[in-house]
Parts: structure tokens; sequence; C-alpha cells
């Protein structure tokens, strides 16, 4: 049996729902701060504050709808156990507060989801089923799980409890920061967005309400193509949470009607915003938490200079694997690290008058290795693949001109 009853939800939630929402998970879930930060002020122009979500048990804001729709349950409902698809915060947040209200929780993701989150719910108590290479065969196998064993069906964003329960971090935002006059937020399924929009513009219309997904998975822009929700082809993403492949019907029907405008990033601009997090904030967040910022530091907003802007840092269970790919991609994108091809003399001393040039231009060669076999017919000569960590792209720039003008060969 399904719990969302999504066919008429939009006209039952409201600011009301979201407010008893709030009251009914108070104590479940952590409030979470909103503090100004002045190194993200700095770089994007805008009076930056940051809600900090990720700061919650389980590492993102699901658990603000989870929370709230198991509280809802039936008794009979909570002695038989919910059942969820899910590539994982949804899930953690479900496990968790299942746990804690003693509610069996069974949880069906998809072979590609993050070991970290598959792990970590089954440490909180949750039967953890991979099936399917996809979100929709996920959701059919957790589907027929609901029907073949009486689970009742949870959905991770299309569903008026889950989002009037995300909607609980809208109204902390207008406490915390009653200044503030945009906020953005990502979109995957779009419940975080729905709920956020429709708690704040219904309080307070003058606030823009944005929201960003990543461009490898349009699927709120392709619903807006295509008049409705529909599946959008899997593609690999940084932002893991936001690849759902399809946007909820309810959260398709609020976003279109309460918020602004909703952007796509790339997944340069999402590495980038990354590492920036790490960096500036020294706040490690998954691809899906850095959307915003990456939105914001894409240009697309040159309205927001000079205004108070909130951005939603709604999770933070990133692989420390990929973490670490992402960072050295950031770094790649940012020109602080780079790969480039040059030819120098094969002769005692060759390879040490190359990496003098590049120490006295301030740069730091991380890798060195030569390629002798296809450098060409000169025996004199032989190519490096090269590796090294500059300060920014014009220093890179800089870098090259030095060791041409220095009569050697460089292919970037």
């Amino acid at each position: 049996m399904d719990a969302s009853n999504s066919a008429n939800a939009a006209s039952q939630v409201s600011l009301a729902d979201i407010v008893t929402a709030r009251q009914r998970i108070a104590g479940g879930v952590a409030v979470t701060p909103c503090p100004e930060s002045i190194p993200l002020s700095e770089l994007t122009g805008s009076r930056v504050f940051c809600k900090l979500d990720y700061l919650q048990r389980t590492g993102s804001f699901k658990e603000r709808g989870a929370r709230n729709a198991l509280l809802q349950l039936t008794e009979a409902q909570r002695t038989q156990g919910v059942v969820t698809q899910s590539a994982g915060n949804h899930a953690l947040g479900l496990a968790y507060h299942g746990q804690l209200l003693h509610i069996p929780v069974t949880v069906v993701m998809p072979r590609f989801a993050p070991i970290i989150k598959s792990s970590t719910c089954r440490r909180l108590g949750a039967k953890v089923i991979l099936h399917g290479d996809s979100f929709l065969e996920a959701r059919e196998h957790a589907l027929s799980l609901a029907d073949s064993e009486s689970l009742t069906y949870i959905h991770g964003f299309d569903n008026p409890q889950i989002v009037a329960g995300q909607g609980t971090a809208g109204l902390e935002i207008m406490e915390q920061v009653p200044g503030v006059e945009a906020i953005i937020a990502p979109v995957g399924g779009g419940g975080l967005l729905a709920g956020i929009a429709l708690a704040v513009k219904t309080m307070k219309p003058a606030v823009a309400v944005y929201g960003v997904e990543a461009a490898n998975m349009p699927s709120f822009t392709s619903a807006v193509k295509a008049g409705g929700p529909c599946d959008v082809a899997p593609c690999p993403t940084l932002a893991d949470g936001l690849a759902v492949g399809r946007v909820g019907r309810l959260p398709f029907d609020l976003i279109r009607r309460h918020a602004d405008e909703v952007i796509l990033a790339s997944e340069e601009q999402l590495s980038l915003a990354v590492l920036r997090l790490v960096e500036l904030e020294k706040a490690v967040v998954e691809g899906a938490a850095a959307a915003p910022l990456a939105a914001l530091m894409s240009g697309r907003f040159p309205q927001l200079r000079g205004k108070t802007v909130v951005l939603t840092l709604c999770g933070g269970n990133i692989d420390p694997v990929v973490l670490g790919r992402v960072i050295e991609k950031g770094l790649a994108t940012d020109g602080r690290l780079a790969r480039f091809t040059a030819t120098i003399s094969d002769r005692p001393g060759g390879l040490a008058a190359f990496a003098q040039i590049v120490s006295s231009a301030g740069a730091s060669i991380k890798q060195v290795t030569h390629d002798r076999e296809f450098s060409g017919p000169s025996i004199a000569h032989v190519n490096v693949q090269c590796t090294v960590e500059t300060a920014d792209r014009e220093h890179l720039q800089q870098l090259y001109t030095t060791l041409r003008e220095a009569g050697f060969v460089v292919r970037e």
C-alpha cells in the first residue's frame, strides 16, 4: 500500500502542514545552524549564509521528512514496517528514525548506490536490498515488496508528508536570517526545494527561491519541456543525490508554482564548489549540497550581488574515495593542477634544467613520466608528461610561457 496519495496531494500540502510538521519532529531532528560565511561572501559578492543541514545525525536534511512521515503511521503500519527506494540519504533518514521509533525499515537501493550509504543503512538496522541499475527498477521492486509483505511504501520526495517535513528547513531559515532575500536549494526529486519554496513564498513572497540541478541529470528541466515529470536517461554525476531520473509530480507542481527559477550546474562547477567549501568553509559536503554554491558562482544570478543569500548545504555523505577525486578535479578546473607534455633533452642534466625552469616559475612538480618510445626520431630528445601544481590558471599560463621562452616545446 502506498502512503503518498500524491495524485491529489498538491492541494493538501500547505504552510500549516509544514508548521505542524515542525512541531511534530521537534526534539527528534536538529535545528541546524545557519551562520554567515565571510569567505563565500567575498568570493561571490553576495552576503552568504549557509544552512548546515549536513550536520543532521545521518548527514542530510532527509531526516526531516522521514521522521514526519513515520510519526503519522497507524499502529498497525508501524508494527508491519515500511519500505522505500533511495540512493542513500532518504534511506539513512528513514533507517535512523525507524530505529528510534522501533519501526522496521526496508530499503531498496540501485546497485550503483554509494557504499558508504548502504553500509550505514545496515548499521542503523535497516534491511538493505541492492536491486536494479536505475531508480525506476529499484522503485518497482520496492513497490512489489510493499504489496507482497504488506509494508507501507514511503516515497523519498513525491509524498506530502515528506515535502512538509523538508519545508521545516525553510521555516528555520526565515527565523535565523530574517533579512534573507534569496534561497538556493538543490533539485533532484524536488522535495526539499518544493517544501522550502512553499513555506517561504507563503510567508514572504518577496524572497526569491531558486533551484539547481545537475546538468547530467536534468529531471526538472526535462519535465518542464515535456509538460510534466518524465524519465531521464541515467548519467553519472558527482551529485549522486540528485540523480533520481524523474522528478516527483507533487514537487514538480509546487516548484512550478512557487520557485523563481531552476538552473543547471555542470560537473566542473559542482567539483569546484565542493573544493571551495572544503577550503573556505572547512565543510565536507556531497555534490548535491555543493550545487547551490555552484549556481551562485556560475554567474547566472547577477541580480544577487550585494543581496543576502542562503545556500542550503543539505548533505555531507560523500564517499572519501570520491572526495579525493573530486578535489583533484576541482583543482584541475581551477587551474591549480595541470598535466602537460614537454620535449626536453635526453642527455644528462636535461631533466634537471627543465625542473629548474618550473621551479623558478613558482610551480611544483607532482609527477614526471618519460616517454622515450613515442618521442619521435631524435634520440637526443624525450617527451615527458608532467603534472604540476600552480596557484591559479593565470599562473599556469605564465609557466607555459616561461618554458616556451626557454626553448621547450610544450603541449597543453
